[in-house]
């Protein structure tokens, strides 16, 4: 009616359905929440989400709750329609802060957690209790679980956080969905391994199909001759002003980048390595999927391959999913292992994070004095290409997945970077699956519809993208001009991946580098 008043949510929701240069006139709505949201968390992946969830979720704005201890999105939030409390969840608030949140005004409710150092396996319980839907990109613990120096490092490591999750759901089976670590990776990863391995079925003319059991999943990989997956990452984009010493600058939450880099690193153990590097170390309980190093992910590095940066040096830090994704393609019979894959993340942050993990370590890894998330605004160029590279097969190597610019995610979506936007589409994917699903009990990203969530997701995602590569660790390694100590009868052993800082054993003097004779 001419002259009505519009609410700022309304205002807020109708310019999200706008033709943002996708050539929809609208966007669709993919499924409908009756009860509260509550969003733990309000970083760079909760600024972006909440734009999505409003864009392709039928909900009531009022109905959503935003909490977070940094009040400066609060008008983000405000403006949207929803309510923001300016807190911090602790061991101590928890319960008291969240029921009331998830239980009042009737209809399922939901909860988005996005948040650093409040713990996955506290939220998921009190979900539980309240018959709440419930998502996360991450399994976290409580604030100074990773500092802590009464842990061992096999206690702080990804693989015991995960195991104590699996606990919960072999002691409570059933009951509303949680979907654990359900962001670009951990997640999108684990649909992205699905797809290229079909992919890559068809083109060796070997017939497969989408398996319905994990089981076959693994059989299939074996039977292609996969080896082993880097989680494969690149991140070219560039900020207008240069980073400052004593900043940490990063692409997304540097928080949890920092917390993560500090864990040991880990990965996924397959059956086809020979040996355990010198650090590399096994746990004693568990599936057994992974091993960890006695050393920082941050200060590990690993050879890998995207396409755009072909051959690079990238960060082994841990991950879920390198542990999660071993652990989904392990095949066994008579209870003893005879297929795994190795699997580990091969990071390569935006340039200003590289220099900022090397300030980090000349620190002997004290925190930096401040810290920055480049916005959609700050960043004139660049992508983020983010893939699954499926190696040691009769093809080599295929790398698989999304490469997205910035310019690309600008006209996509508000409030986020292309790093960003990677991961809140996974989320929104997990979050329609969960509505679609609502009695799936507490699952992982590995074990949800990979297609209808890849589906979900694709519009977000830029150049989806399958190539293969001839790369090896070993590529270019022949003609160094400092002697290498590899397994060259076997490329893909980790041995070939991992770049020692110090050789293993002395060289060989009939190794060294020849000096050229004087003219």
């Amino acid at each position: 009616m001419p002259g009505a008043k519009i609410s700022p949510g309304v205002r807020f929701r109708r310019r999200l359905r706008l033709d943002r240069g996708t050539g929809m006139s609208a966007w669709p709505t993919h499924a409908r929440i009756d009860g509260p949201i509550v969003m733990v968390g309000f970083g760079s992946i909760g600024r972006g989400t909440l734009p999505l969830i409003l864009r392709h979720i039928a909900c009531d704005p009022a109905r959503i709750t935003v909490i977070d201890p940094v009040p400066s999105h609060r008008h983000l939030v405000e403006l949207a329609g929803a309510r923001f409390v300016n807190a911090a969840v602790t061991r101590q608030n928890v319960r008291a802060l969240l029921l009331p949140l998830l239980t009042s005004g009737g209809g399922r409710p939901f909860m988005v957690n996005l948040s650093v150092d409040v713990s996955s396996k506290a939220l998921i319980e009190i979900c539980r209790e309240a018959g709440a839907l419930y998502i996360d990109t991450v399994t976290e613990p409580w604030l100074g679980h990773y500092t802590d120096p009464a842990l061992t490092i096999a206690e702080r490591s990804n693989y015991v956080l995960r195991e104590s999750l699996l606990d919960l759901r072999r002691r409570q089976p059933g009951g509303p969905t949680a979907i654990s670590c359900c962001g670009a990776n951990p997640g999108m990863a684990s649909w992205l391994v699905k797809q290229a391995l079909l992919n890559l079925a068809s083109d060796m003319n070997i017939a497969a199909a989408a398996a319905a059991r994990r089981e076959d999943w693994a059989m299939l990989m074996k039977r292609l001759g996969v080896r082993g997956i880097h989680i494969a990452e690149r991140d070219t984009q560039r900020a207008r002003d240069p980073r400052p010493c004593g900043v940490f600058v990063n692409t997304w939450s540097v928080e949890g980048f920092v917390a993560e880099g500090l864990q040991p690193a880990e990965l996924g153990w397959g059956t086809h390595e020979k040996a355990l590097p010198p650090e590399g170390r096994r746990h004693t309980s568990g599936c057994g999927a992974a091993i960890y190093l006695t050393r920082p992910g941050a200060e590990t590095r690993v050879r890998s391959w995207t396409p755009l940066a072909e051959g690079q040096i990238a960060f082994l830090v841990t991950h879920n999913e390198s542990i999660s994704i071993a652990d989904y393609f392990t095949l066994r019979r008579a209870g003893r292992v005879v297929f795994r894959p190795t699997c580990h993340y091969a990071y390569h942050p935006c340039d200003d994070a590289v220099l900022s993990l090397h300030e980090l370590a000349g620190r002997q890894w004290q925190p930096l004095g401040r810290w920055k998330i480049l916005d959609e605004t700050e960043i004139v160029e660049g992508a983020d290409e983010l893939g699954v590279l499926l190696y040691g097969h009769d093809r080599n190597a295929y790398w698989f997945g999304s490469r997205l610019s910035i310019d690309e995610a600008r006209r996509l979506a508000p409030h986020q970077n292309a790093t960003g936007l990677q991961v809140t589409s996974a989320v929104l994917a997990g979050m329609v699956w969960a509505l679609e699903n609502p009695a799936a009990g507490i699952v992982e990203a590995d074990e949800i519809d990979f297609r209808r969530c890849l589906d979900l997701q694709r519009p977000y995602l830029g150049a989806l993208m399958g190539v293969y590569t001839d790369w090896t660790p070993l590529s270019g390694r022949d003609a160094a001009l400092f002697p290498d100590n590899v397994d060259r009868g076997d490329p893909w052993q980790f041995t070939n991946v991992l770049v020692r800082e110090t050789p293993i054993e002395p060289f060989e003097t009939d190794r060294r580098p020849k000096r050229r004779a004087a003219s």
